[in-house]
Order: C-alpha cells, then structure tokens, then sequence
C-alpha cells in the first residue's frame, strides 16, 4: 500500500490524464493511443494509462516512483516535437539550478552506481544489457559506455570507470538534451535515479541467486 499522502498524488494525476487529448499528444510524443488510453514504453516494459490508472502488462500498478514519471511525461508534454541528440549532464538543463536536485540526481545515480559496481565491470555489462541496454562504442576514455532508452524522446548514456589503486570508480549517466522538454528535472533525475536501483537490483538477485545454487 501507498502512503496516503502518494495515493492523493496517484488520483490527481490519473484525474489531469483522464482529460487529456490524447490524439495529438500521443504523437508528439511517438506513443501508441487507443481511444482514452496509451501504452508508454518505459525502459522495455509497457504500461497502459488512462484516467483510471497506471498499469504493467500484468495488469497490476507499479512503484509510486514509475507512476510518477510516467504520469509527468504525458502531463507534461510539450507544444510540439524536439529533436536534439547531443549529450549533456543533468546540471546542463536549464532548469536545473535548484541545489536539491543537483545532489539527488548524484547520490542516487551515479555514486549509487559507483558504489555498487565498483571492480564489477563485467556484472554491470551484463545486468546493463539484461535490463535492455545498448552498447555504444566511443571515443572516450571511459572503460564503458551504455545507452539506455528510457521513454520515447528520452534516452540515458551511462558512462563508467572502474576503480583501482590510485583512482576510485568513477560514474557518469548523461541525457539527450531533448529530454529536457519532456520531462522536469525532478522527473529526470527520478528517471536516472530508477535506472541506478533497477541495475542493484539485478545484480543482488544474481547474488542471491548464486548463493541458493551453490547451497
């Protein structure tokens, strides 16, 4: 259950969608509408919305966070569509100056990913492309590079160093500079901040599982 405080959340956005045009915003946005829903793909997986909730293929509500961001992708969408691929960091977009976002987008995302793959290079390729990242090859002097495609217009870089003697590992996870008219700041770190927590989940699940094998 949700505390009661997320589930008036809950209601008020699925009140704002429930009077949505949907014809033209679905696709300024590229995703498939039918009548007074849409299926938004969110990192692989789809989930249906409309007026009366959010939805994953099993027909049961996701985490509040996945509401959230879902739910602010459609409210939020803009006038029209944006286009612009380069890759910027999150203190990059215009609108995020607010000191808390700041911190939260880099305890949550990339020191996250730093603590928990650190000397695990190999693990975070594999729970990486488990979780439907791409490997990108780059010039950089980074020992990894993934992109992950968050939502439709909204795709993450995650890029990696693995630590060693003299440096500890060192993470950053860039955006496509078009994300920031599809999303707030908050959104988006809470978008980067559930790729960090999806991939230690995966990987503490593949412990876990290793474990019971080897018993």
């Amino acid at each position: 259950m949700y505390p009661d405080i997320f589930e008036r959340h809950y209601i008020d956005y699925c009140d704002q969608i429930a009077k949505i045009d949907w014809t033209s915003r679905g696709d300024r946005l590229g995703i498939r509408h039918y009548d007074d829903q849409m299926v938004v793909p969110f990192f692989n997986r789809d989930y249906t919305v409309s007026g009366k909730g959010i939805f994953d293929s099993s027909g049961n509500r996701p985490e509040y966070m996945v509401c959230v961001i879902i739910a602010k992708y459609i409210l939020l969408c803009p006038d029209q569509s944006y286009y612009d691929m380069e890759w910027v960091s999150f203190k990059d977009f215009k609108r995020t100056s607010h000191f808390t976002n700041v911190n939260y987008f880099a305890s949550d995302t990339e020191q996250a990913i730093e603590k928990t793959f650190r000397n695990r290079l190999d693990d975070l390729f594999r729970v990486s492309e488990e979780f439907g990242g791409i490997h990108l090859e780059m010039r950089t002097s980074y020992d990894f590079s993934m992109q992950f495609k968050a939502l439709p217009r909204i795709s993450l870089l995650l890029l990696f160093n693995d630590g060693d003697e003299e440096f500890p590992a060192y993470c950053t996870v860039l955006f496509q500079k078009q994300a920031e008219y599809y999303l707030d700041p908050e959104s988006l770190a809470m978008t980067s901040a559930f790729l960090a927590k999806s991939l230690k989940e995966l990987i503490l699940k593949h412990s876990n599982l290793s474990e019971t094998n080897s018993a």
